[in-house]
């Protein structure tokens, strides 16, 4: 038998080493620049934010709001109402948490799509996007849901029973988070996920999972959400697997629904989905209101 030559030996442990450094660049990474591999925040004033014109054409109001989190930070958002409000589901409201990148003015055509349903939709920018302030983490975006839940309920006297949480993507994360504490009328996930781990094992498979701290997992909470829930999701979604988001629904309890998108990248379930994702919603928001009464 061959007996490994000294040369061969440190060959060897050269390739170690170069593993070991490789490993601990990551994970150096990973913990220091965690945050900016998840969130990709818009920063006023980049984006639309003339809420005037916004309403042009539109059958309708849209309003700057602005309110105060527990540790004491400034966030802003949208409330646009329906001119016919308290007719069909006109009085009930979407309250609307969106994806990780951009603000809250990238989602203004879609946010005036819902209003035509009709129904009330409250759109948020999260600490470090659009006008609020701070900077964006796991614990922050659930106080900055909170904040939200507390601006309409306590400080503008939205019932409960009119408040429809929708998540999308990221945004899934935190409406799941806010409905298995709150007593909302129902929840509308899209396009969302178990947790940050199954996702970062999708896109960076060679972070180990225990170097991860933001965790956002919405497959242990979503077992504690009673209301009726739907979950919207596509088998041609390029950033969140399908597969994840089918696991998220099948272990949510009843009463809930899925809804399939058909050849819809991750933006694009409400233009792939055109009239029937819409109706979708209108008629989820109708049974809730149902429900609540």
């Amino acid at each position: 038998m061959a007996r490994a030559t000294p040369h061969a030996g440190r060959r060897w442990l050269r390739i170690l080493i170069v593993v070991v450094l490789a490993c601990a660049t990551i994970a150096i990474a990973v913990v220091f620049f965690e945050n900016s591999l998840i969130y990709f925040p818009s920063r006023y004033p980049e984006g639309r934010w003339d809420t005037g014109l916004l309403s042009e054409g539109f059958p309708g109001t849209v309003d700057d709001h602005f309110f105060v989190t527990s540790d004491g930070l400034r966030l802003h958002g949208w409330w646009a109402r329906p001119a016919e409000g308290g007719l069909g589901t006109g009085d009930m409201v979407l309250l609307f948490f969106h994806g990780n990148a951009g603000n809250l003015s990238d989602r203004a055509e879609f946010m005036m799509r819902l209003v035509r349903l009709p129904v009330q939709v409250f759109m948020i920018d999260y600490r470090g996007y659009g006008r609020s302030e701070g900077r964006p983490s796991e614990q922050g975006l659930y106080r900055d849901a909170d904040a939200a839940w507390r601006y309409l309920t306590q400080d503008r006297g939205v019932r409960q029973t009119q408040i429809v949480v929708f998540g999308k993507s990221l945004g899934g994360a935190v409406g799941v988070d806010l409905a298995s504490r709150v007593r909302a009328a129902g929840l509308i996930v899209e396009s969302s996920f178990t947790s940050v781990p199954d996702m970062a094992a999708h896109h960076y498979p060679v972070i180990p999972r225990a170097l991860i701290r933001t965790r956002m997992d919405s497959l242990s909470k979503i077992t504690g959400v009673s209301a009726p829930k739907l979950h919207i999701h596509s088998k041609a979604d390029e950033i969140v697997p399908y597969e994840l988001g089918l696991r998220l629904y099948e272990a949510a309890p009843k009463p809930k629904r899925f809804h399939e998108v058909e050849g819809a990248g991750h933006n694009e379930t409400a233009e792939r989905g055109g009239p029937p994702y819409f109706e979708v919603i209108r008629a989820f928001v109708a049974e809730c209101q149902v429900r609540a009464r």
